[in-house]
């Protein structure tokens, strides 16, 4: 693609993801100074339709960005009422008592939000700065400047033969250059993954960790409602096999969230994500509060969870990474939102700043330390050890090293200094031989339902003739090397049942079902032999969340 001539259009700065980072920025870029020309390029079919999120909002930073936004009719109505946390087993649940909890996990003053009508009223308040946001335009490529710089970005390409080259149809896209590129996609952005890669600027940082969350809206007996009540709970259906945990958020018109976290460190390749979650809505407690409800949305996506250790060098030349795409998630409150918001801020400042002073395709290390040494550092810095002890300590252990530690941190210091992270996800996972299969119990339609169902509740779809985005570095692998050895747990993994394995008249074949994709990239973390890479599709496709 490369040798295509493409038209070119200037900017100042580039945003890719018009999601709370990227959109942050945009809105504070225009509020420093209007004349500067900033674009978003947003790969799903609207602003909003590739958000998934909790989302319980700390509006830390949407205060900070717009203070008025309540008389601007921000979609942020709901207050948080009470917060419960719960250690579940499998026939009933101990509560416990909210004085126990670290200051930081109380939600006083929050809002249950849908982030994706979060972010579609944020776009409308960039436009009216000046911003030019363009939907359904993904990002395919890097541009790079004559001194190995970002200047820019492909967007626009549609129509690709099925092999990848060009056909009759196709439509070159362009390319979006600007004095700065902002990298805001969420967790594990192909463009941010390619970036990383290029300026090594993961060295001297733990890798990242992982967790994939899963999502349904579910409309319920209005008698059950509690508008504002927020649940979080630990322990069973997962138990030992893995980290993780749910939450359930009542919200407006008698809906509630029910949402279910998985870490993607664990070691056991039959372990079933989706069928965890399912599992999960039979306990008792969460069983009679869905009876006589209906499930009216479903979606996954994964959430970075290393925290302070695992946040790369966030600047580069050219450019730097915001939100989700630098790992900014606070795991033990379950919120990145509001640092998204933060690091768009922190990212235009000192863009305007360079810009103001001439500069253009350098690297913004002003930036960089703003991240560490600010707002967000010191919200991240609290609960630097959570997930490390998780990891180290187990479920129990972890719980209570965890919330000692984030007490402590609560008057300044740490008796466990900073804990570093292992290996990588997909490094965790053993082979299967070590581990017992595990035997999941039927979804019976009614409170739990198979992938496929629940797939079509997330409306996605993908343009059939164009190249499966799911690239293999090497197509031999799944049935040589991770059937074998894994079972292949991509089939397992995937939340939306992409990856399959058909037995056939010649032996097993490794099946990619790209069409089913929700873009949630479990697939690109959590593969043991790191073979699959997720690329962008054409833009406008993937899933249509309505309000996630």
């Amino acid at each position: 693609m490369t040798a295509i001539e493409r038209e070119a259009m200037e900017y100042d700065v580039v945003i890719v993801g018009a999601g709370p980072a990227g959109l942050s920025a945009a809105i504070r870029l225009k509020q420093l100074d209007a004349d500067l020309s900033v674009v978003v390029l947003e790969k799903g079919s609207e602003v909003g339709a590739h958000i998934l999120s909790g989302a319980v909002l700390d509006p830390s930073g949407l205060n900070r960005l717009i203070p008025d936004w309540k008389e601007k009719g921000a979609p942020i109505t709901v207050p948080v009422k009470e917060d419960k946390f719960y250690f579940l087993g499998e026939a009933g649940g101990i509560r416990l008592p909210n004085a126990a909890m670290p200051p930081l996990m109380n939600n006083h003053g929050n809002y249950i939000v849908s982030m994706g009508n979060v972010c579609r009223w944020m776009a409308e308040q960039a436009e009216e700065l000046g911003v030019e946001i363009f939907p359904g335009m993904a990002c395919s490529e890097l541009v790079y400047g004559e001194n190995g710089e970002v200047k820019g970005v492909v967007a626009g390409v549609f129509g690709l033969e099925a092999d990848g080259s060009i056909g009759e149809g196709t439509e070159p896209g362009m390319e979006l250059h600007g004095k700065y590129v902002f990298l805001s996609e969420g967790v594990r952005g192909s463009l941010s993954k390619e970036v990383m890669a290029k300026y090594d600027l993961s060295n001297g940082h733990c890798p990242q960790k992982f967790g994939i969350g899963m999502k349904e809206i579910w409309e319920i007996d209005p008698a059950k409602h509690k508008e504002g009540s927020v649940t979080h709970t630990m322990g069973w259906p997962l138990g030992s096999e893995a980290g993780g945990g749910s939450f359930i958020y009542h919200l407006d018109n008698n809906q509630v969230y029910v949402g279910f976290v998985v870490h993607l460190n664990y070691k056991n390749p039959h372990l079933y994500p989706y069928m965890e979650f399912q599992r999960f809505k039979h306990h008792p407690m969460v069983a009679e509060l869905l009876k006589g409800g209906k499930r009216v949305a479903y979606g996954a996506r994964a959430i970075s969870e290393g925290g302070m250790q695992s946040i790369p060098q966030t600047a580069f030349p050219g450019g730097a990474l915001l939100g989700c795409s630098a790992g900014l998630v606070n795991v033990p409150r379950i919120k990145g939102n509001h640092n998204a918001m933060h690091s768009g801020i922190e990212a235009a400042e000192a863009a305007f700043a360079a810009i103001q002073s001439g500069r253009s395709g350098d690297t913004l290390d002003e930036y960089d330390a703003r991240i560490r040494g600010g707002v967000i550092g010191k919200d991240l810095n609290k609960v630097r050890n959570v997930k490390p002890m998780w990891s180290k300590y187990g479920l129990l252990g972890g719980l209570a090293l965890g919330g000692l530690d984030m007490w402590t941190n609560t008057l300044g210091f740490s008796l466990f200094g900073t804990m570093k992270h292992g290996k990588n996800d997909a490094a965790s996972t053993e082979e299967a031989a070590k581990h017992k299969k595990i035997d999941y119990p039927k979804p019976d339609g009614v409170l739990s339902f198979d992938r496929l169902t629940n797939v079509s509740f997330s409306f996605t779809n993908h343009e059939e003739s164009q190249p499966c985005h799911l690239k293999l570095a090497d197509p031999s692998l799944p049935i040589a090397v991770n059937l074998p050895k894994f079972d292949e747990p991509a089939q397992r993994y995937c939340p939306a049942g992409v990856y399959e394995v058909i037995e056939g008249d010649d032996g097993p074949k490794f099946q990619i079902n790209f069409q089913n994709c929700v873009h949630c990239k479990t697939c690109d973390i959590k593969d043991p032999s790191q073979n699959i890479n997720w690329t962008t599709p054409q833009g406008g496709d993937g899933p249509n969340y309505p309000n996630m």
